[in-house]
C-alpha cells in the first residue's frame, strides 16, 4: 500500500477503555482505519497478553491510570474533553460507579460518540450478569445447532460473540460519527455478546420466527440441502456443495450409478437418503487424496475445498497472495506477524498503523498533551494515579 494515501478515520481521536476482546475487537478495527487510539487501562488489572494482546492492541499508544482515583479521573475527563469516540465494555453498575457513564461524560463533550459492549444488554434482568464468549453462544442458539446430530452441543471453535459484537459495534461508531457530521451531536450506541450472537444466527434464527422450525445439530451437513458438507477421501478430508450443481458432481466424481439409482433422483430424495449418499460419495472418495478431488471438482464448476490446520491455511497460495497478514516490529517482543484487516481501500491506507504498545508506554506523553506539565506528570504517577508500567499479571487464555 503507497503510504502517501490518507488512512479513512485520520484525525478520529478514540478512547479505548475496553478488556478482555469484544471491546478490544471493535477499537482495533477503528485502530485499522487510522483512528488515534490511546488505550486506557488499570496499571493493577490483569488482561489478556502475549499474541492475542498483540493482535488486539496493535498501533494504540497506552496510558496507566486509576480512574479510582481523585486525579486519575480527572485526567480522563481531561481526555474525553478531546476525544470524538469512547468505548468501554463495563457492567452498568461499575461504569456508573466510576462515573464514566454515557450521561455524566456527555456533559463534558457533548459531541463524543460512547460505544458500549456488554454480555446481555445494558439494561433487563441478564444487565448486571457477568458475561463471556461461550454464555452467549449457550444463550443465543449457536451451541445447540453446532455439534454432531447425535452428539453433545459444542461451541465454535472462535469466540464468535466476542468478535461478532465487537464488529457489529465498530460499525454503530462508524455510523454515529457520520450521523455527528449532520447533527453536531454524539450518542450512545451499545450492544452485547447475547444480541451479537443472536444476530449471527440468521438463517437459522428465521428458521424458527418464519417457519416456526426449531433447528437441529447437523454436524458438518448443511442442514437443508444434501449434499453440501464435508466428506472424508483417501488421505484428510474436503468440503463439497455439490447440491445445485448434482449432474455435473456425478460425472466428475466419475460414479454413473449416483445418476440412475432412484434413491437421490430429486433434491428432496436425497436429502432423505442423506446416509445412504454419504456412503457412495465417501466410497469414491476414497480412491483419490484431497488435492485430485479438489482440482476435479473446480474444474467441473463443483464448489469444493480442503480443509486446513491453521499451519496449512497460511501456506495456501491463495491466502499468500492475498497477504492476509503483515509484519510489525515490537519494542520488547521484536517481529511480530499479525493478522491485517480484512479490508482493501481503492484511495485510503488500512495497513497495520504500527505494533502494540508496552503497557504504560505513552503515559507521559499523552498526560502532556492534555496539558500537564513535568511536574505534575510526575506527582500523578508519584501518588499513584497514573503509572508507567503494569503491575497486573495478565489472565491466562
Amino acid at each position: 500500500m503507497p503510504p502517501s494515501l490518507p488512512r479513512p478515520l485520520a484525525g478520529i481521536r478514540v478512547l479505548d477503555c475496553t478488556l478482555a476482546r469484544a471491546g478490544p475487537t471493535c477499537v482495533r478495527q477503528l485502530s485499522d482505519l487510522g483512528a488515534e487510539v490511546i488505550r486506557v487501562s488499570d496499571p493493577r488489572r490483569p488482561d489478556l497478553g502475549g499474541s492475542d494482546a498483540h493482535n488486539l492492541h496493535r498501533g494504540k499508544r497506552s496510558l496507566l491510570l486509576d480512574l479510582k482515583h481523585p486525579r486519575g479521573y480527572e485526567a480522563l475527563l481531561r481526555l474525553v474533553e478531546r476525544a470524538d469516540v469512547l468505548v468501554e465494555n463495563f457492567r452498568a453498575p461499575v461504569k456508573h460507579r466510576l462515573r464514566i457513564d454515557y450521561e455524566t461524560l456527555r456533559a463534558h463533550n457533548p459531541r463524543l460518540v460512547y460505544a458500549s459492549i456488554s454480555g446481555f444488554g445494558q439494561d433487563g434482568p441478564y444487565a448486571d450478569r457477568a458475561g463471556v464468549d461461550q454464555i452467549a453462544q449457550g444463550l443465543s442458539g449457536l451451541m445447540s445447532v453446532t455439534g454432531a446430530r447425535d452428539g453433545e452441543p459444542q461451541r465454535a471453535g472462535i469466540a464468535i460473540s466476542d468478535t461478532a459484537a465487537g464488529t457489529f459495534l465498530a460499525q454503530a461508531v462508524l455510523a454515529a460519527l457520520l450521523a455527528r457530521e449532520r447533527s453536531g451531536r454524539g450518542q450512545w450506541v451499545h450492544t452485547s455478546l447475547l444480541e451479537a450472537a443472536v444476530n449471527f444466527m440468521d438463517f437459522q434464527a428465521v428458521r424458527w420466527l418464519v417457519d416456526g422450525e426449531v433447528p437441529q445439530r447437523a454436524g458438518n451437513d448443511h442442514p437443508s440441502i444434501f449434499p453440501m458438507g464435508t466428506f472424508r477421501a483417501a488421505d484428510g478430508w474436503l468440503n463439497l456443495a455439490p447440491a445445485l450443481h448434482w449432474e455435473a458432481f456425478a460425472e466428475a466424481l466419475g460414479d454413473a450409478t449416483l445418476r440412475e439409482d432412484p434413491r437421490f433422483q430429486s433434491a428432496s430424495a436425497r436429502l432423505r437418503e442423506r446416509e445412504a449418499l454419504r456412503a457412495q460419495i465417501e466410497s469414491t472418495l476414497a480412491l483419490h487424496p484431497v488435492d485430485h478431488w479438489v482440482e476435479r471438482m473446480n474444474a467441473a464448476g463443483v464448489a469444493c475445498g480442503p480443509v486446513l490446520a491453521v499451519d496449512e491455511v497460511f501456506a495456501d497460495p491463495q491466502v499468500q497472495h492475498l497477504q492476509l497478514s503483515e509484519r510489525v516490529v515490537h519494542e520488547s517482543d521484536g517481529p511480530l506477524e499479525l493478522l491485517r484487516y480484512p479490508v482493501r481501500f481503492s484511495e485510503a491506507d488500512s495497513s497495520i498503523p504500527g505494533p502494540p504498545p508496552l503497557a504504560g508506554a505513552h503515559s507521559r506523553a499523552i498526560l502532556a498533551e492534555c496539558g500537564y506539565d513535568d511536574g505534575e506528570i510526575a506527582e500523578l504517577i508519584e501518588i499513584g494515579a497514573a503509572a508507567e508500567g503494569a503491575s497486573g499479571e495478565h489472565w491466562d487464555r
